[in-house]
């Protein structure tokens, strides 16, 4: 049975925070509020949580998962990053995008996609996402809380509790943050490929 935590979206309590970091360093999934809409994440090394991830969601290996990472530094961390890349992310990081970069050594094969070996890489641009990040002390494996069938992620604290209530185990609340995705620009090719467009603006890629 999932427990909810009603957490302030602009300062998020620090003894909440230290709390949800325990669940999740013990296998918990967590319903976490973003910059675009609630995600679903867990510990990258917890390979169990991660496949119930994938069965909430019903998606398969090749669906690409996103590293919720602090800061730039993490992202360089875990992806492999040339100059031209770094520039485009500083200048839109944090911020409501997903990034489709190669993956690096650091990354165990089953987070990555099969084929490509590329993960989605973000920096959220939420007060309660990044002090989950900081007090955690390392990336989350996460995910859209977007359910099978569903036109719209779930945004509303009840709503992911009444839906999933028995598949989590946490369930940050920090009220209606959206139901916008972020835009997913992939930055392996020569040039950004806009994959999905979602909360993020296109301009700083000239793809609008």
């Amino acid at each position: 049975m999932a427990r909810v935590v009603n957490i302030h979206p602009d300062t998020p309590q620090q003894r909440l925070l230290v709390q949800a970091a325990e669940f999740i360093r013990d296998g918990a999934i967590v319903a976490l509020p973003t910059d675009s809409c609630y995600a679903l994440g867990c510990h990258l090394g917890d390979k169990s949580a991660l496949d119930r991830i994938r069965q909430i969601r019903q998606m398969d290996e090749r669906h690409h998962l996103t590293l919720m990472v602090r800061d730039l530094s993490e992202i360089a961390t875990y992806a492999r990053v040339d100059n031209a890349q770094y520039r485009l992310l500083k200048a839109t990081t944090p911020g409501s995008y997903t990034f489709i970069l190669e993956g690096s050594k650091e990354l165990e094969r089953r987070v990555l996609h099969p084929k490509r070996k590329t993960i989605g890489l973000r920096i959220p641009d939420h007060p309660v996402a990044l002090a989950l990040l900081e007090e955690l002390g390392e990336p989350l494996l996460t995910c859209t809380l977007q359910l099978p069938g569903d036109e719209q992620p779930l945004t509303e604290g009840w709503e992911i509790q009444d839906r999933l209530e028995d598949q989590l185990e946490l369930i940050l609340d920090a009220g209606h943050c959206g139901t916008e995705p972020t835009t997913i620009i992939d930055l392996t090719g020569d040039s950004p490929e806009l994959i999905r467009a979602g909360r993020g603006s296109l301009e700083p890629f000239g793809l609008d």
